[in-house]
């Protein structure tokens, strides 16, 4: 099993980028497909992006064309970049591999107008 721990929140204005770290540990990340969630106050969870084994990317159509999933496999982690945020793009961000369902512990995005 893979225990994972994401980095790299904060506060930013419109338009601006952030990129967020999911590392692994206990196992080597590109044998897993790797899914980042974000979910909003009074929200439900909802799936952001995902990048499985073989590399193939897919992103929900709210992140298509400012999010970008990559993975560093020396690093064995994989980035969410997120670029020209919006004030709706803020959320607790997380991680999830998907086999055995192990989640990070999050992190805070905050996007201001």
């Amino acid at each position: 099993q893979v225990r994972l721990v994401e980095s790299g929140g904060g506060t930013v204005q419109t338009g601006g980028s952030l990129r967020l770290s999911c590392a692994g540990f206990g196992s080597a990340l590109r044998a897993h497909t790797i899914q980042w969630y974000r979910q909003a106050p009074g929200k439900q969870r909802e799936l952001v992006a995902s990048m499985a084994r073989g590399g193939e990317s897919i992103y929900a159509e709210f992140v298509k064309g400012r999010f970008i999933v990559v993975r560093d496999n020396d690093k064995n982690t994989v980035y969410l970049q997120m670029n020209s945020l919006k004030p709706e793009d803020t959320a607790f961000y997380y991680c999830r591999e998907l086999t055995w369902g192990s989640w990070g512990q999050g992190t805070q995005v905050t996007v201001s107008s």
